[in-house]
């Protein structure tokens, strides 16, 4: 299918790796221009050479930590007028809710609610005058099913949810869209857990893993980010216009509810 994005801008957050490249990848795959944006500077600028010599669009590399008010500024820079957006970035680690002291707190929520909210209202009404926009957030099927250890996380995602539900239906007239896609259990290296950067799973291991994980799941195996990311890229795309203020688990049916 034609997604009918070609030429479009886009700024991809946090995705030198994980969902946030398997979004990036799809877009790139689409003919969008993207910027890309990832903590660590070595993996973001192989992601991009990567895109790059994949798909021929151009790339922009923006690496540090998208919460930052400064790295926003030289993202929206480097793209003052882009077309599409997907919102994501990492979550607070496990933790005993009874370990969160109020910086805790506050870093998390800035995180996973103030951070996407910020580069939405700097792109928004640009989009509206323009006549199209997608946004789409990355949060967490927790925002559905909560994760003990995983509260604030859960509740600075559900405050974001909360927000954006009305913000969506005030620009869905000039066709921008506000969307969220919730991932379930996806092979990433979060659902890995604790390893060094860069070592590699035995292959007798991987296959352990992916199981025990992914025994609760109907479809019987983890998702992927590449699969991810092409939902991502068709809620970006000009079919996706009546679709807004909704929010979609990707999660092979883990989530069970009829409506």
């Amino acid at each position: 299918m034609d997604l009918g994005i070609r030429g479009k801008k886009a700024i991809v957050c946090a995705s030198s790796k994980g969902l946030g490249r398997g979004c990036a990848i799809a877009l790139a795959e689409a003919g969008v221009d993207l910027v890309v944006n990832g903590r660590n500077a070595e993996l973001l600028a192989k992601t991009a050479q990567e895109i790059r010599e994949r798909f021929g669009v151009k790339v922009i590399e923006i690496a540090g930590d998208v919460s930052k008010p400064e790295v926003q500024k030289v993202m929206l820079a480097a793209c003052p007028d882009p077309d599409i957006l997907v919102n994501n970035n990492g979550g607070p680690p496990l933790r005993d809710f009874r370990e969160l002291d109020r910086v805790k707190i506050l870093e998390g929520v800035t995180q996973n609610m103030v951070t996407p909210i910020e580069l939405i209202q700097a792109v928004i009404d640009g989009m509206a005058k323009r006549g199209f926009g997608r946004i789409v957030n990355i949060t967490s099927l927790s925002v559905y099913v909560p994760i003990p250890g995983l509260d604030l996380s859960s509740g600075a995602r559900a405050g974001l949810t909360s927000f954006l539900a009305g913000v969506a239906r005030t620009v869905v007239d000039r066709n921008v869209t506000i969307n969220s896609l919730l991932p379930g259990k996806l092979d990433t290296d979060r659902l890995r857990g604790p390893h060094e950067a860069g070592t590699q799973e035995e292959p007798a291991a991987a296959a352990a893993r992916k199981a025990r994980i992914s025994a609760d799941v109907p479809a019987k195996r983890l998702g992927t980010p590449e699969e991810f990311g092409q939902i991502c890229a068709f809620l970006c795309s000009v079919h996706a216009g009546y679709l807004t203020g909704q929010n979609i688990p990707v999660d092979g049916g883990l989530y069970v509810s009829a409506f």
